[in-house]
């Protein structure tokens, strides 16, 4: 199939990112990666000893930060559709994370460990329908909520990707319901054109 003028300009982009070439030359398997490690920098939000829960994990960029940063005696349960090759410290659950069968298999592999950090860098599939496109994005984001709220252990925190548009406002309030804090983080390695932000709660209030 030919390609578009739009899909050769994304791969041009995407060729002479930097954060793609740090990516390929210090082993991370997406840019990704560098969002998370810039917002755990700043914000603290990795230590040794730490359960993570990375949903929609796949390939696996954010997990091996997580992994990095709990170790001694941390892990990491990554969670995706797709298939997902071995990482270190890193379980990984092949399934989809709302889907009661998926949720009793981290639950069985978390063996009643509380779970300190939830991620979420979860995109919708691009419709090019920007209302669509935003109404699974938030979509995407409560749910992701959701097992938060299920998940978390009392002053757990979460960090999810939002896209500002419809919805928005009324989820960030829905955070702020449940966490002491609520910060918005556009990392470096965020594509400036991007309209995508980084919701992170800090101390959930189980109340």
């Amino acid at each position: 199939m030919k390609r578009t003028k739009t899909s050769k300009a994304w791969m041009r982009e995407h060729v002479n990112d930097p954060y793609v070439k740090r990516a390929q030359s210090e082993g991370y398997r997406s840019r990704a990666a560098f969002k998370l490690a810039q917002i755990a920098a700043r914000d603290k939000l990795l230590r040794p000893g730490m359960n993570v829960v990375d949903l929609g994990a796949a390939p696996g960029g954010w997990a091996q930060v997580a992994a990095q940063g709990v170790v001694p005696g941390g892990q990491v349960f990554a969670v995706d559709l797709l298939e997902m090759a071995p990482l270190s410290g890193v379980t990984i659950v092949r399934g989809d994370f709302h889907e009661r069968d998926t949720l009793a298999e981290l639950e069985r592999l978390l063996a009643g460990k509380a779970v300190d950090l939830v991620l979420s860098d979860m995109a919708p599939n691009i419709s090019g329908i920007a209302s669509v496109d935003q109404a699974r994005g938030i979509a995407l984001a409560e749910l992701a909520l959701d097992f938060a709220m299920n998940h978390l252990k009392p002053q757990g925190n979460f960090l999810v990707k939002v896209f500002q548009g419809a919805g928005f406002e009324t989820f960030v309030k829905a955070l702020r319901g449940h966490f002491g804090q609520v910060l918005t983080r556009k990392p470096e390695a965020s594509r400036s054109r991007s309209n995508e932000v980084y919701l992170l709660g800090r101390g959930l209030d189980r109340g």
